[in-house]
């Protein structure tokens, strides 16, 4: 039986094996000693440091405290920056960044005028070491650095710059590098939002970051598979990952996450067995995201915020998914019960009028990975329950959106343009995975429909997965728009006595794809 020649499980092995059996693998078969002998990073001839950080979960193994890095503050400019909703997006940002070498007191500046930083946040410290995965792949260290920002005014923006030791955003030389963000309004107001999945590091990811920041969104949700350092994505040993593409995707996001709240759940790509045992360390030392789930420092991608009168929820699929289940039931049923609560909390509070809920498997779609059985089984009915208004995934890397779906059918044709009842016509469901990952495509015979070119078909031959991880063959009819193209999804959430979701897709080229609205109880 021979050993993979990525991390030395046997393929035979690496098959079988759950996300906390892969972590316990990995610790026990690279040990520390092997780790800091053959594979310690070194950046221009210094090593780095790597001190353990007690306030995330999942925290990896570092190399040695007394392994320093001799680097000049004043020459390591930070990276990477993004901005995250803290649990009442009114009151709390979060502000995240990266810097390419340990530096000493690392801190945050913010006020209401860019020239007149005044306040000044201590940061904390994520050090992440990721060992020699694969022959091919150095040893990496990574520091990450997050400040929490409470007690905001609503409705205000803010001015912000990141630095340490060496590194003052307030020099006049720094100014170019001030950052601004938006805290929620008081009260509702028209917004838009935009989201997508799957979208790693590429010429077409950059140009639908280009686009997004030209909708002026209020924030932005990223449905799993951020950059795809790991690029199999099948939850298994032999996904080997490259944490450098954390540093390039980061670095091309920033143009608009460190304006504008990114807020994040996991995909299959995002499980990363080293670094804990449900494969999510990597992903807390990363983001700060809202701690207001059922278990913030084992499911950072589950969580909820309010924004105006739009409910959001972010669930991870890995828990339920029957396709990959690498992860699967790892919450034992936490998330599911967590949601159940949450939508009927959102569902009764005052001034929230929609519930947008988003994650990565695919509810309903019938490109290459079709339809996931299992987040219908575990969550399809409570959506119902809920009279959930909006439906995010990614996983397929197209564009695909649904007819308004009741009891598994078809409750109203929406064809492009059409409006749509929640309460009346049930839950229409976008597939929005063209973010700028390689894309796929449709079964055969089965056309492109979209604004402009509209291709209906009376059926599509698809399938869903089951428990027993096999696909079983539908024939579903409530396929209306696929797009093979790069692409994105903008909301516009309007208040008043006729409160609706204007919901648009729109192509990288900026051309729109599809259209519809959202108004309940019309």
């Amino acid at each position: 039986m021979a050993d993979t020649p990525r991390t030395g499980i046997p393929d035979q092995l690496a098959r079988g094996m759950s996300m906390p059996e892969q972590h316990e693998y990995l610790r026990t078969k690279l040990s520390r000693r092997r780790i800091i002998s053959s594979s310690a990073a070194t950046v221009g001839g210094a090593a780095l440091l790597g001190g353990a950080s007690p306030a995330y979960a999942g925290s990896p193994t570092l190399l040695p405290a007394s392994v320093t890095a001799r680097v000049d503050g004043s020459l390591v400019a930070p990276f990477g920056r993004h901005l995250a909703f803290g649990a009442d997006p009114k009151t709390q940002m979060r502000i995240s960044w990266q810097v390419p070498f340990a530096v000493k007191s690392p801190y945050v500046r913010v006020g209401l005028k860019p020239w007149e930083l005044s306040r000044k946040i201590e940061a904390e410290v994520r050090d992440l070491h990721t060992p020699s995965l694969s022959r091919k792949l150095p040893a990496v260290d990574q520091f990450y650095l997050h400040a929490g920002l409470d007690g905001l005014r609503p409705g205000t923006t803010y001015y912000y710059g990141v630095g340490h030791d060496g590194f003052d955003p307030a020099d006049a030389s720094r100014l170019a590098t001030i950052g601004s963000l938006r805290t929620a309004p008081a009260r509702p107001e028209k917004f838009v939002f935009t989201a997508f999945g799957d979208q790693g590091v590429s010429y077409d990811a950059l140009a639908n970051d280009q686009l997004i920041l030209g909708q002026n969104p209020s924030f932005h949700l990223h449905a799993g598979d951020i950059c795809y350092a790991d690029s199999s994505g099948h939850g298994k040993e032999s996904d080997t990952y490259d944490a450098r593409v954390w540093d390039q995707f980061l670095a091309q996001t920033e143009s608009v996450a460190s304006r504008v709240p990114w807020m994040v759940t996991t995909g299959n790509h995002d499980m990363e067995a080293w670094y804990s045992p449900n494969g999510y360390g990597g992903q807390s030392a990363r983001w700060s995201l809202p701690d207001n789930g059922p278990d913030a420092k084992n499911a950072p991608g589950v969580y909820s915020f309010t924004y105006g009168n739009v409910g959001v929820v972010a669930l991870d699929a890995n828990d339920v998914s029957y396709e990959i289940p690498a992860n699967k039931g790892y919450t034992d049923g936490a998330q599911t019960a967590w949601l159940d609560k949450r939508l009927g909390e959102l569902r009764r509070q005052a001034g929230v009028d929609f519930l947008v809920v988003f994650f990565h498997h695919c509810m309903y779609s019938t490109s290459t990975h079709a339809s996931d059985g299992g987040v219908r089984d575990a969550w399809l009915a409570l959506f119902t329950k809920h009279q959930v208004d909006l439906v995010i995934n990614g996983h397929n890397h197209v564009y695909e959106r649904t007819d308004a779906i009741k009891n598994g059918e078809v409750g109203k044709p929406v064809p492009v343009g059409a409006s749509t009842d929640p309460t009346r016509d049930g839950i229409v469901y976008v597939t929005a995975g063209g973010a700028g990952k390689d894309l796929y495509s449709f079964g055969p015979g089965v056309k492109d429909s979209y604004e402009g070119n509209v291709h209906d078909h009376d059926h599509i031959v698809s399938f869903h997965w089951t428990k027993l991880r096999l696909p079983d063959p539908d024939t579903v009819e409530w396929s209306r728009v696929r797009y093979t193209g790069f692409s994105f999804l903008a909301v516009e959430a309007e208040t008043g006595t006729s409160p609706k979701l204007k919901v648009s897709a729109l192509a990288e080229s900026g051309e729109r794809i599809d259209y519809f609205e959202i108004q309940r109880g019309r």
